[in-house]
């Protein structure tokens, strides 16, 4: 099992991370430079969880997002990925810090190909400088 772990600053408050986070209208794949219109799709849809697959043709996710509204953590299952397969997945946690939100994110992936073991490998070293640039824009952070 591969952990990441890295944090950002908000400008945006704790709900609003949160709100940026689980906002799974049609604007999500303008939003988020990681996500493409033809590889998004909410499957299901509660007031504290959602199924989507999302992502780009060379890497997409099945994922079931987790939330309670209000709160501090918004937890990713990852139930099935082009990269990776089934298994770990993202945690955002938001704290309020000054005038915005720190964001400490969890990445954890469980490879079972050899592909996937050898791009895990390769995570602590590329993903969070990648991640933090990624999740800078649709979390407003610095």
């Amino acid at each position: 099992m591969t952990v990441v772990k890295f944090h950002l600053v908000s400008t945006l408050s704790p709900s609003g991370v949160q709100e940026a986070l689980t906002d799974f209208s049609p604007t999500r794949a303008t939003a988020w430079p990681t996500i493409d219109a033809e590889h998004f799709t909410v499957h299901d849809l509660g007031d504290t969880w959602a199924e989507v697959t999302e992502g780009t043709s060379s890497a997409w996710e099945r994922a079931r997002y987790a939330w309670t509204p209000g709160g501090d953590t918004v937890t990713i299952t990852t139930l099935d990925s082009k990269l990776f397969g089934a298994g770990g997945g993202w945690v955002f946690r938001m704290t309020p810090e000054g005038d915005g939100t720190r964001v400490d994110v969890e990445l954890t992936r469980e490879p079972d190909t050899i592909k996937g073991k050898m791009l895990a490998a390769l995570l602590p070293l590329a993903a969070p400088s990648s991640l933090r640039k990624s999740f800078a824009g649709p979390l407003q952070a610095e």
